[in-house]
């Protein structure tokens, strides 16, 4: 038998040690790349944080996002487990195997292989390893991984198992990656289980050792484990770079990034790189999307736009301009990649370079008057906005809301709405909304009003988002009915008739107002819930952000969200969006009513 701990060295050990160096030269490099591309003021809130007390929840996040895959837990706890166990259990390894080196040969401190390869090099004596707890833990870490690993295999097949209805493609760099992951921990424990007889095992590898009986004792079969064991590391190695596994060191990056407030200007900027790369194509943004359901459409969800991205291809813009930007794979994603955002940069890149005419803006005089006191100023003031004025039943309701509740208010737009930017922003046209921005803002600020009060979503995201209206609380109605009746200024009845309510991509995920349209409903009817929580409510299809989606594939996305939204069989649908409104209610069997005109019916 070898002298391993004299010697130190074994020739199995060099492809290994080429894949370490080259994804280190590789990771380095990227990472120095990433770090120039920031700008000035990036880097200094890079490096304040760093020295401050945000790195203790950098440290907390890589803990919880990167080892311990929390977020997935959360959603399927096969899944979380699936990957908590090969990424701690993998961490943990190789943790182990330095503090060994560290305590038994810290001659070899340092020796990039000698952690990895630790139970071939020494012997179990007197003078060397004589530690049964380390051999329990890392038997006991090397059984979690096995059991993560058989887990993948089988979700590769049985996926709806583990909680997901679809799997993401695999490209060629992913196949390699994804096959010698898979063998590098059977070929650990069976080159480990070889030579626990001579370095010392526990209760996984020396039972292995002494089932092997016979050839336990022959070098080749240990060697050729061994050699195996250090080529599938080579090539997971070597192939990493080129698979999905890369988000293993680039998320680390990232969360530092995040975590200094640095946000993407560009589809390629720093930022930007280490979000694309960070994504683990786990997948679970395809069954998320709303796109899935609409035939082929799944091909276009931000999983395959963040890989059209990665490689550079031209047809990302195209996909870009599929989405539906209802943002439910941003809320969804374990990694918090902002892939809306990464779509509305690419699409403002090819934004095209043209002229618009906003001449008629000039033309309107900034003057606002009030429906309840001509000639005094409102504190109230309503902006309906392009969709709402589609759909005026809903303002009608409200109005009569407010006059109930004799509150004076003005009608910004009562006689023709300049258009609050947000569909122009969402096509990539954020300059080119400035001109409608300022137009509103002025007759906003010199209508002296202390709230703006909308009935849509989507302007009411603009306007706390692309507006600078300082003294101004920007509500939606939804927000300020509530306000209403917790004042007493009005008072309802409460229904005996069951209401599920949907909420809003912009409102909800959007704008984060979840509470405030459940207050109001459950003080007119019996609140029913939905199949879905309110975070990952479904787009109700009618998304002005798409220039590819027909009308079909909206309709079967808006059929899909009907299905959730009506599972526990409530009597009345009710949403606080106009484009909810309109999509749900020409395709609903049900009462389908804005949350104005609920409130309306139940008024005492």
């Amino acid at each position: 038998m070898k002298e391993r701990i004299i010697f130190g060295y074994d020739p199995f050990v060099i492809p290994f040690t080429l894949g370490v160096i080259f994804i280190l030269l590789y990771l380095g490099t990227g990472t120095v790349r990433i770090l120039l591309s920031l700008k000035r003021e990036e880097a200094i809130n890079l490096l304040s944080s760093i020295f401050s007390v945000k790195i203790f929840k950098t440290f907390k996040d890589i803990l919880f996002d990167v080892l311990l895959h929390i977020k997935i837990f959360k959603r399927n706890i096969l899944l979380g487990y699936m990957h908590t166990s090969i990424a701690f259990g993998w961490f943990m390894l190789i943790f182990i195997g330095h503090i060994e080196v560290i305590l038994y040969t810290p001659q070899r401190n340092g020796v990039i292989y000698y952690p990895v390869f630790f139970r071939y090099f020494v012997m179990e004596t007197s003078q060397t390893l004589r530690g049964a707890f380390f051999f329990f833990l890392m038997d006991l870490f090397l059984l979690i991984v096995i059991s993560g690993v058989a887990l993948a295999i089988y979700k590769r097949f049985r996926s709806v198992r583990l909680g997901m209805k679809r799997t993401t493609r695999l490209k060629t760099g992913d196949k390699i990656a994804l096959w010698s992951l898979w063998m590098i921990f059977p070929l650990r424990l069976l080159a480990e289980s070889f030579t626990a007889d001579i370095s010392g095992g526990s209760f996984l590898t020396s039972t292995i050792n002494n089932l092997l009986g016979r050839f336990a004792e022959s070098t080749l079969y240990m060697d050729t484990i061994w050699w195996a064991y250090s080529c599938a590391l080579a090539l997971f190695l070597f192939a990493l770079p080129f698979s999905r596994y890369m988000h293993i060191p680039t998320e680390i990056l990232l969360i530092f990034l995040r975590n200094a407030g640095i946000k993407s200007t560009s589809s390629r900027d720093g930022f930007a790189e280490s979000e694309i790369y960070s994504c683990s194509s786990c997948g679970i943004c395809i069954d998320a999307c709303p796109m899935s359901v609409s035939g082929n459409k799944s091909e276009y969800t931000s999983v395959y736009l963040l890989r059209k991205l990665r490689r550079r291809r031209q047809d990302s813009l195209f996909m870009a301009e599929q989405c539906l930007m209802c943002g439910k794979c941003v809320e969804l994603c374990p990694v918090e990649i902002d892939s809306c955002r990464l779509k509305l940069l690419k699409k403002r890149e090819n934004f095209p370079n043209k002229i618009f005419d906003y001449d008629y803006l000039g033309k309107r005089e900034p003057v606002v008057e009030s429906r309840a006191n001509l000639e005094k100023k409102s504190k109230v003031l309503y902006y309906a906005g392009c969709m709402t004025h589609l759909t005026p039943q809903i303002y009608r309701s409200l109005f009569n809301i407010m006059d109930r509740a004799k509150i004076e208010y003005s009608f910004m737009d009562r006689d023709g709405s300049i258009c609050c930017g947000r569909p122009l922003i969402l096509s990539g046209g954020e300059n080119a909304a400035k001109d409608l921005v300022e137009a509103n803002s002025k007759i906003i600020l010199s209508s002296n009003a202390d709230i703006l009060l909308l009935s849509c979503p989507i302007c009411f995201k603009v306007f706390n988002e692309n507006y600078n209206l300082k003294g101004v609380k920007v509500m939606h109605h939804s927000q300020y009915i509530n306000l209403l009746i917790q004042e007493e200024k009005i008072k309802l009845k409460k229904g005996d008739f069951s209401v599920v309510y949907h909420d809003p991509c912009d409102l909800g995920r959007g704008s984060l107002v979840y509470t405030e349209p459940r207050e109001v409903i459950s003080a007119a009817a019996i609140l029913k819930e939905s199949s879905n929580l309110p975070n990952e409510s479904i787009c109700c299809g009618g998304s002005l952000a798409s220039r590819r989606f027909t009308q079909s594939e909206r309709d079967s996305v808006t059929l899909h969200s009907l299905e959730k939204l009506n599972v526990n069989n409530p009597q009345k649908l009710v949403t606080s969006c106009p484009l909810c409104l309109k999509s749900f209610a020409k395709l609903n069997k049900r009462e389908t009513l804005d949350i104005a005109q609920l409130v309306e019916n139940q008024m005492i």
